[in-house]
């Protein structure tokens, strides 16, 4: 299925912070909203702070302040706060309106499949909590990719678990998030597409079980490829055995072509891509190449 592009940014540009997930470090925040206001209007209010349990606030201001984003013909785009764990719970009273940017990654990997459903591509990327720890090029490469009409440049040196190529949008997020979406009405079709993998805090155990679960739902079937990015403190203490192999003959059951270790995820380095956008995924290179912008 075709993915609409969002409009690009401008300068300038009014845009929404939200906290659909959990609460958050204030320096953290506060770190990653310079970064963002220094190139748009960033709108939020003092209700994102809120705390109740592990989430940032009940779940009735969390949906209002995310439908509000999405519903406002003014906010160009919507940032997150931080991930942790909450988004899903707001999934069935989502609405989204006009097609507009939404940048994240980890829990709210719940959102993009609510988005990537409705046919519309968003921007896997930092969340603010994250931005401010990440390297120039990491934010560079954000700011060009929700501004520029252009395809962003290429992912390299990743390394080849399957060889081969494979074509088609960029589709998933976080491996946990992403197995809780099957069987419902917010998870992407996946026939065609290559499948996007990351994760942090699982044990290889759990990654198989995850992966399994997607297996047995048929998500590989007519799939077209897979992208590894990180799994951080992902490793069983004193295990003669590692996440990387555990993955690597996951992946390589599949037939799949598939290349693992770009820096996408929980790691150090969260390098943003467009979801929905179309790539070209040369396994044998240990290349992700961008075939489409994620903005129009």
């Amino acid at each position: 299925m075709p993915f609409v592009a969002p409009p690009a940014l401008r300068s300038g540009d009014p845009v929404a912070i939200v906290a659909p997930s959990g609460p958050f470090d204030r320096e953290a925040f506060e770190a990653g909203l310079a970064l963002v206001q220094r190139r748009y209007t960033a709108r939020f209010t003092d209700g994102l702070f809120t705390r109740h349990r592990y989430l940032a606030g009940d779940d009735a201001r969390r949906a209002a302040e995310l439908n509000q984003a999405f519903a406002d013909p003014e906010l160009k785009a919507v940032f997150t706060a931080r991930g942790g764990y909450g988004s899903m719970r707001l999934l069935a009273g989502l609405k989204l309106g006009a097609p507009r940017l939404f940048v994240g990654f980890s829990d709210v990997t719940a959102v993009h499949g609510a988005l990537q459903a409705h046919g519309v591509r968003s921007l896997h990327g930092p969340v603010l909590t994250q931005l401010g720890r990440q390297p120039p090029g990491a934010v560079d490469r954000l700011f060009g990719l929700l501004e520029s009409t252009a395809p962003a440049a290429p992912l390299l040196n990743a390394r080849t678990v399957v060889p081969g190529v494979a074509e088609g949008p960029l589709l998933g997020g976080n491996l946990s998030v992403l197995t809780r979406l099957l069987g419902t009405r917010f998870m992407p079709p996946t026939r065609g597409a290559v499948l996007l993998l990351e994760d942090v805090g699982e044990r290889p155990y759990r990654l198989d079980r995850m992966w399994t679960h997607l297996a047995l739902a048929g998500v590989f079937e007519g799939l077209a490829g897979i992208v590894l990015g990180d799994f951080t403190g992902c490793e069983e203490r004193e295990a003669d055995y590692g996440s990387a192999e555990v993955l690597r003959s996951l992946a390589q059951q599949t037939g799949l072509p598939c290349a693992a270790g770009f820096a996408i995820g929980h790691g150090t380095v969260n390098l943003p891509v467009p979801l929905g956008a179309r790539v070209r995924l040369d396994a044998t290179a240990g290349r992700l190449e961008f075939l489409e912008a994620l903005v129009g």
